[in-house]
């Protein structure tokens, strides 16, 4: 993700991200990372929140974002826990509101949520690129930068980064050390089993290719490693 997010933007200093069901920020200074964080706990902020309540409006998301940034006041929707918005969204629109409002209400909780709870204390600066899946929301877009008072870059291929990134280390990898791609020719094994030979008993995972130990994890010391 941060190679591919680099390759297009090499001054960024911020990258929001937001799939279908986590989103991450992470902080960049010279192209090093000096900040990271994750929500995965709760759904209220990330595609899957707005796919359901979409399905709920019964807005086709492709649509939703489209039908957001026409609101000229958008609802407040409280967000910050997805049984929670259900039942203010459902509220709202028994009282009234317009599917348009209540779908720029939904965007600007997505991402009040994200900026309070994955940004908690993170220090954000521009230049700011937004991606993963609901990048590809316009009206998720607009509430971020009316929220951020900031302009947030979005690659048309912004939901494809962390493939972009793996893509360019592979090419990378290849030029450097013969990497071979045509992994078809080799047949490969996982292998796992719980190391007794201190109190941590982690279980190790070995990797192998055509019955070589090729890698390890899981170990929490070196006596795993073996």
């Amino acid at each position: 993700m941060l190679y591919g997010t680099l390759s297009m933007y090499p001054d960024v200093k911020t990258i929001f991200e937001i799939g279908g069901q986590d989103s991450k920020i992470i902080l960049i200074e010279n192209s090093i990372v000096t900040d990271y964080a994750m929500n995965t706990l709760c759904a209220a902020g990330t595609g899957s929140f707005l796919s359901g309540q979409a399905k709920r409006l019964g807005i086709d998301i492709s649509e939703f974002g489209n039908l957001a940034i026409k609101s000229k006041s958008p609802t407040k929707i409280a967000a910050r826990c997805t049984v929670f918005a259900e039942s203010d969204l459902v509220h709202k629109a028994q009282v009234g509101h317009s599917m348009e409002d209540i779908a720029a209400g939904l965007c600007n909780a997505v991402v009040i949520n994200y900026l309070n709870n994955v940004g908690k204390g993170k220090s954000i600066k521009p230049p700011i690129s937004f991606q993963g899946g609901v990048s590809k929301n316009i009206g998720v877009v607009h509430a971020f930068e009316n929220i951020t008072g900031q302009e947030i870059l979005v690659s048309p291929n912004s939901h494809l980064m962390g493939a972009l990134g793996a893509a360019i280390l592979s090419k990378d990898a290849n030029k450097k050390e013969n990497f071979n791609f045509n992994i078809t020719d080799y047949n490969f094994e996982t292998s796992g089993h719980e190391c007794n030979k201190c109190a941590n008993n982690c279980e190790i995972i070995q990797f192998f290719k055509d019955k070589e130990l090729i890698d390890t994890w899981g170990n929490k010391c070196e006596n795993g490693l073996a």
